[in-house]
C-alpha cells in the first residue's frame, strides 16, 4: 500500500461517500473504487459495508482507520520537521476561501507572501463558507478564510479583515447621489440578492424583523455576476465594501453606506487547534494579519 490509498481510504472514511471521495480527491468514482479494492486485497480484510445503498466502515475498517490516520500524520509531521530543517522554508500552502475574497481581499496578501518566500508554492481553492470549515477541519486545506462568526470548537480564528456591507446601484440610479441610504429604501427596488450564503441569511432577518418586502428580481451564485447585473441596471445590490472598491473608483457602480445599519462582513483566517504550523504557515499568518488588519495598514501608512 501506499500514501495515495491510505489518504482515498481516509476521505471515503470520512464522508461515508466513494463519490464525494473523489470530488476530494479530483478522480473518478471507479479509480476510487480501485483503490479500495486493491487495499482490501492487501490487507485481506473488507474495510467498507456497501451493502444497502450506503457505506459504511466495517469493523476491520475502524480499527485500519485508526492506523491510517496515524500513519498520514506522521508523515506530515516528518515532512514538515524536515522542511523546517531548510534554511529556506518550502513546500505548499493550500488556501481556501469564497469568490470575493479571492478577487479582492487575499491578492495582496499572496504576493507579499510569495515575495518573501518564493518556493512555497500557495494553491488556492474557491468555496463557500460551510465546506470551507469543512476542509479545514479535515485537513484538505491548510487555511481557511471565512466570515465571522466561526462556531467551530475545533478551530484557531484570527480576525484579519474588517468589512460591513454596502448597497451597490448604477450610476444613474435615483439613489447614486445619496451618500447614505436607509434599509427600506432597498426594498422599494428590484433587487439581485446572492442566492445563499452568510449575506443572504443576514438581509432576509432584517427584512424579516423590519416587516419589509423585498421585490427580489434576481438570485445568483456569484458575487462578481451580482456586480455586473447591478451595473447593468437589473437591479440593486449588496456586497461587501471591499469588493466593490475598483468599480466604484472606474464609475461602473455606486456603493452606498447604510444609514441605520451596519451590516459586518468581518473575515478571519481558520486553522485546525491541534495543526502543526511550518514556518512558512506561521509566516503566511503574521503576513494576512499585517496587511489586512485596519490598526496595522493605519500604522503602516503613517510610518
Amino acid at each position: 500500500m501506499d500514501f495515495d490509498q491510505l489518504e482515498t481510504f481516509l476521505e471515503v472514511a470520512r464522508h461515508f461517500s466513494f463519490s464525494r471521495a473523489a470530488e476530494k480527491r479530483f478522480r473518478t468514482q471507479p479509480a476510487i473504487s480501485s483503490q479500495i479494492r486493491a487495499l482490501e486485497e492487501e490487507v485481506g480484510a473488507k474495510l467498507f459495508d456497501r451493502s444497502g445503498g450506503k457505506v459504511a466502515l466495517t469493523a476491520a475498517g475502524k480499527a485500519f482507520q485508526r492506523y491510517a490516520e496515524e500513519t498520514v500524520s506522521a508523515r506530515r509531521n516528518m515532512m514538515t520537521a524536515l522542511a523546517e530543517m531548510e534554511r529556506v522554508p518550502r513546500g505548499e500552502l493550500v488556501v481556501s476561501a469564497n469568490e470575493g475574497t479571492c478577487l479582492h481581499v487575499l491578492p495582496e496578501v499572496f504576493a507579499e507572501f510569495k515575495r518573501q518566500y518564493a518556493r512555497v508554492a500557495v494553491n488556492i481553492i474557491r468555496s463557500e463558507h460551510a465546506k470551507i470549515v469543512e476542509a479545514v477541519a479535515d485537513n484538505s486545506v491548510d487555511f481557511g478564510v471565512v466570515t465571522l462568526p466561526v462556531a467551530d470548537a475545533r478551530m484557531t480564528v484570527v480576525t484579519i479583515h474588517k468589512d460591513e456591507l454596502v448597497l451597490i446601484v448604477p450610476p444613474g440610479h435615483a439613489l447614486a447621489k445619496s451618500k447614505a441610504a436607509a434599509f427600506a429604501d432597498a426594498a422599494k427596488y428590484p433587487l439581485v440578492m446572492p442566492k445563499l450564503g452568510r449575506t443572504r441569511d443576514a438581509l432576509e432577518a432584517l427584512f424579516d424583523e423590519r416587516r419589509l418586502k423585498p421585490n427580489i428580481t434576481m438570485e445568483l451564485d456569484s458575487s462578481e455576476l451580482l456586480k455586473r447585473f447591478v451595473a447593468a441596471d437589473v437591479g440593486i445590490g449588496f456586497i461587501a465594501g471591499s469588493n466593490v472598491v475598483e468599480d466604484a473608483k472606474a464609475g461602473v457602480l455606486t456603493a452606498i453606506s447604510l444609514a441605520d445599519v451596519q451590516i459586518r462582513r468581518d473575515l478571519a483566517l481558520v486553522f485546525r487547534k491541534d495543526k502543526a504550523l511550518s514556518r512558512a504557515a506561521l509566516a503566511f499568518i503574521d503576513i494576512a494579519v499585517k496587511i489586512k488588519t485596519p490598526q496595522n495598514k493605519a500604522a503602516d501608512q503613517r510610518g
